[in-house]
This record gives structure tokens, sequence and C-alpha cells, in this order.
């Protein structure tokens, strides 16, 4: 038997050239890399580090000239931020940063190493004289008013600015030796670097060119052929008999060939019939080359089977779009009863709205009877649970921010209710005290929403509130609150009053009466009583809740505005903090000024 030059002495031959270029070309490689690392190794280990030390310690040395300045020249006592910073330059940071400048100076040149002694000696001195004669004398905030202390901390300040510069000089000089050195040795990474490049790409264009013929060899010995067997194949895949055949060779291709033409002629006979078949021709007849033809036996189960499964599919088909059509009416019909509910429900909950802003006093009443004022009220949904009421009695003028359980339709409920339970207190009442009118309302709440205050069992239905009753002749403030903080801003300064941790209209055990509180006023204080809305709005960058701390600070900004400027800002604040958020709550906030 002859020597055959098989599929896999071709590609192996092949595969063999390419990889002896590709070995040629890795040896080179990693002899030119190990070279360029060596110098890539001695700029980033020890280069760089000293040229990015001795920076460091220039700006340490910057950064204690500032600090030294301040120290001698802004009065403050010993534990001001600026002083404790600077004790801790010369104790932690300034040793740290000398430590590091002793260990890069290792591999300096002598001449360099030298320097850098002496900017450090000239650095321990300078540090040492501002402990002794700077920051020992001026060492508290009284040591500042004797004018001897001031006077000679202040010359030998200056007389240390020589000093200074000196050494600023020396670091400076070093730096640029540094970088210079550091710019030479790069410069010789980059030569390499560009050796590299060169010799890369005349490797990449040899392995090209290697590549390439072997490419051609194996296209025009194997590939080639290949292809026409792929051909062929795809073109039966698809149905399609292909009218070329595959010529005679010694190897496996050859061999795959003479198979392949014996299965196209074996196929043609059967051609016609599952065309016919294919048509719906389910009558035409067909018989089997042999008993064992397994394409011709498929071919006339085939034949059956459609026969059959089209009758079948014609009725199923038929069944299914007439359920379709009846499921399709039912759902048009629910959508449509659905359309219809919500908009019935969406218009009482309008119309709602409209009673409840109805209820509550307009913009004229309330410029009438608190002059300086403002109402920030911003509902959650259509209907809010927070309301405000104001009204007046003798000389009394009343004025309420509630917040009811829950928002949206039940708070709404329970607005109402508030509303007309203070209105008919007020109405029927001789006492001027929130806190009795409070205690009635929580009575009132109790009796309307059928709850038992004796039997210990609690109702979540309830109102947190601040009640106020204002004299504007005596300038005297009463109030009353359930949870809800009162605030008054005099002289720039917010002042909180506590009140009671229980709600109107919710018991647990034994019933508990609200307190009275009375305050004195100043001319131009300004009062804020408000529900927890604005506080636990969610937003800013971080999506986080506004927070109480973060209100009072903005009251205490605003109060010098005048108060219908103060609802603006107050407005504009919440919804830049709010972003693309939800709002969470009903906001309500009420500010009095006198």
């Amino acid at each position: 038997m002859g020597f055959k030059f098989t599929i896999g002495r071709r590609i192996g031959t092949g595969f063999g050239v390419l990889l002896l270029l590709t070995l040629v070309a890795f040896i080179f490689t990693v002899v030119t890399i190990t070279k360029s690392k060596e110098q890539t190794d001695s700029v980033v280990s020890k280069v760089t580090p000293s040229v990015s030390g001795l920076k460091e310690y220039n700006f340490i040395l910057q950064k204690s000239q500032t600090l030294i300045t301040k120290w001698t020249y802004l009065q403050s006592n010993n534990d001001d931020p600026s002083k404790t910073e600077l004790r801790n330059l010369i104790n932690r940071d300034y040793p740290h940063i000398k430590d590091n400048l002793n260990v890069l100076s290792e591999d300096w040149t002598k001449e360099e190493q030298e320097k850098a002694k002496k900017i450090i000696l000239i650095s321990d001195e300078l540090f040492k004289f501002y402990e002794q004669r700077i920051m020992t004398p001026l060492n508290s905030w009284d040591s500042y008013q004797d004018p001897n202390i001031k006077f000679e901390v202040t010359l030998d300040f200056e007389d240390s600015q020589e000093k200074i510069k000196l050494l600023y000089e020396q670091l400076n000089s070093l730096i640029a030796q540094k970088e210079l050195n550091a710019e030479s040795t790069t410069d010789q990474m980059f030569k390499s670097f560009n050796f590299l490049d060169r010799f890369v790409k005349l490797l990449g264009i040899g392995l090209l060119i290697g590549g390439i013929l072997v490419a051609i060899f194996t296209t025009q010995s194997i590939t080639k052929p290949i292809q026409n067997l792929k051909k062929m194949l795809l073109s039966m895949g698809l149905g399609i008999l292909p009218k070329e055949r595959i010529s005679y060779r010694t190897d496996e291709i050859g061999e795959m060939g003479i198979a392949l033409n014996s299965l196209v002629e074996s196929m043609e006979s059967t051609t016609e019939f599952a065309k016919e078949t294919g048509k719906g021709n389910f009558e035409a007849d067909f018989n089997p080359l042999s008993k064992d033809d397994t394409l011709g036996h498929a071919l006339l189960k085939m034949r059956d089977g459609l026969s059959e499964n089209e009758r079948v599919l014609e009725q199923k088909v038929k069944e299914r779009t007439e359920e379709v059509v009846k499921q399709k009416e039912e759902i048009e019909f629910k959508t449509r009863e659905l359309e219809l509910l919500f908009k019935q429900v969406t218009d009482s909950i309008h119309y709602a709205k409209r009673i409840q802003e109805a209820i509550l006093p307009p913009k004229n009443v309330v410029k009438q009877i608190l002059p300086q004022s403002f109402v920030l009220y911003k509902p959650k949904d259509i209907v809010s649970g927070d309301f405000y009421w104001i009204d007046k009695k003798d000389s009394w003028t009343y004025f309420a921010a509630v917040d009811c359980t829950g928002h949206g339709v039940p708070g709404a409920f329970m607005s109402i209710v508030g509303h007309n339970l203070l209105k008919d207190i007020l109405k029927n009442t001789l006492s001027i005290e929130p806190s009795f009118i409070m205690d009635k309302l929580n009575d009132g709440v109790a009796h309307t929403l059928h709850t038992n205050t004796t039997s210990g069992k609690q109702t979540k239905d309830g109102m947190d509130m601040t009640l106020c009753a204002l004299n504007y002749d005596s300038m005297e403030l009463q109030f009353a609150g359930a949870f809800n903080p009162l605030y008054i801003v005099r002289d720039n300064q917010l002042i909180q009053y506590k009140v009671d941790k229980f709600p109107v209209g919710m018991f647990i055990g034994e019933k508990q009466n609200f307190t009275n509180y009375s305050i004195q006023l100043q001319k131009g204080d300004t009062i804020y009583i408000f529900s927890d809305g604005y506080a636990d709005q969610f937003g800013g960058p971080k999506g986080k809740k506004f927070m109480a701390g973060n209100f009072r600070e903005l009251l205490t900004e605003v109060s010098s505005l005048p108060i219908e400027k103060q609802k603006t800002k107050l407005n504009q604040t919440i919804e830049e903090w709010r972003g693309n958020l939800e709002q969470v709550d009903d906001v309500l906030i009420i500010g009095v000024r006198v």
C-alpha cells in the first residue's frame, strides 16, 4: 500500500510550520520585554516614588506655614481645630513623611543624600522653633491679649521666614534634580518600548506572511474540497438536490464524495412523490425502492398522517376561533365596567376635595385673623389627612395644625370630624385654654368613633396636633399639643417647646388630659406649627429623609424673610429635595409673626 498524504498529515504540516514561526517570535518577544521590564521597575519602584515623596514633603511644609500663620495672627483657643491640625502635622504626619524620605534616599547619589539630610535638619529646627517660640507662648485666648507676647511672637515669626525661604530653595532644587532623573530614565524606558514596538511589528508581518502561506496551502488541499461538500449538503438540507458531483480523490474527502454522490442519486427517485405530498395531493401513489428504504416508507406514513392532521386541525382552528372571540368580548365588557367604576370613584374623591377645601378658611380670612402669617398646605393625594383651623373669639385668635391618622380618603374623613368638633367646642365653651379645647376634642373624637375610654381597648384613629391661642394685645401665647411640638424663632435663634406624647382620640388604659402652656412673646417673634410630613419626605442625592434637624435649621434661615417669601422658600426647598420621588405624606406648616 503506497503512501497517502491524508488530511491529518496536510493539517499537521501546515500548523507545524506556523507553530515554529510562533515559537521564534515568542522567544524574541520575551527577551525584549524582560529588558523593558527592568527599566520600568526602576521608574516605578525608585524614581517616581522619590519625586512623589519630595512633593509630599513640600506640601507638608506649605501646610505647616499656613497653619502657623493662622496660629500667630488669628486669636483662638488652644483647642481650635487649626491648632490641633498643626500639632498632629508636627507630631504625627511630619515624622512619617520624614521616615519615608529617609528610606527613599537610600538609592540616591551621595550628593542627593546630603541635600536631603540638610533639608530634614532645617525642617526639624523650624518645627522646634515653632513649638518653642510661637505655639507655647500663644497657648490660650488670653495670651493673644498680652501685647508683649504678641509682639515677640510676631517678630520671631517674621525672622523665621528667611529660614523657610532657604528651605524651599533647597527642597525645590532637589525636586527639580529628581524630576530630571525621572525624565531621563523614562526616556530610556520609552526607547526600549519603541524598539519592542518595531520588533513586534516585524514579527507580526512575518507571522502574517507565514499564516497566509499556510492558509493558501490548507485552502487548496483541504478547505476548498470541503466547501464543495458543504455546499451540496446545505442544498440537500434545503430540499434541493445538487446537480454537481464530487471528483474522485484518494483521501478521506474522496471517500465522502463517493458516498454523497450515491445518496443524491438515490434521493432523486423519491423527489417527485415528496413534491406531490407537499402540495397536498394525498392520493398520489408511491412505491418505496425496497423494504429497507426508510425514507420511502417514512414518506408514505407522513402522507397518511398529514391527511388526518389536516382534517383535525381544521376542526380545532374553528373551535378555538369561536372561543377566542367569546373571551375577547367578555374582556372588553369587563374593561368598560372597570373604567366606569374608576371614573366614578375618582369623581367622588374630587368632589370630596371640594368639600374639604370648603371647610378650610380661605386666604382672605386667614389674612384678616392672622395678618402676618402663611399656610403651606400640600396634600399627598387628592384629599388630605392634614388640615388647618383658624378662628377668633373675643380678644383671642386660635390657630391649629392637625395631622389625622393616615392620608387620602381615610385621613380626609378624620379631618372633617376634627374641624367640625373644634368649631363646635370653641362656640360652646367659655374657657380660652387650648388644653381644655383639646380635652373636649379628645372626648368628641372618642364619642364620634364610639371608642370605649375605660375598657382599655385601643383605637388607631387619632390626631397629632398643636393648638395655639394668641392675644395680640397682651402678646401672650397659650398652646397645647399632641406629639407635634411648637417652634418660636427669636433673634435668629430657634426655641423648641415640647408637648404631650399621646394623640387626640387614641386611648390606652386611663384617659389623660392635655397640658396647657403659656409664653410671653416679644415683638418680631415668629411662631411655627406643623405636621410631620415635611421632615419625613424622602429625597436628596441619597434618597433619605429630610429630618427634623434640617427642618429646624431651614426655619431659622427663612425666619428673617418676609412672611410670604418664607412660604415660597419652604415650598421650593422641599420640591427640590423631593425631585422625582413620590410625596410620602401630607405637608402642613403654619407660620405667624407678631
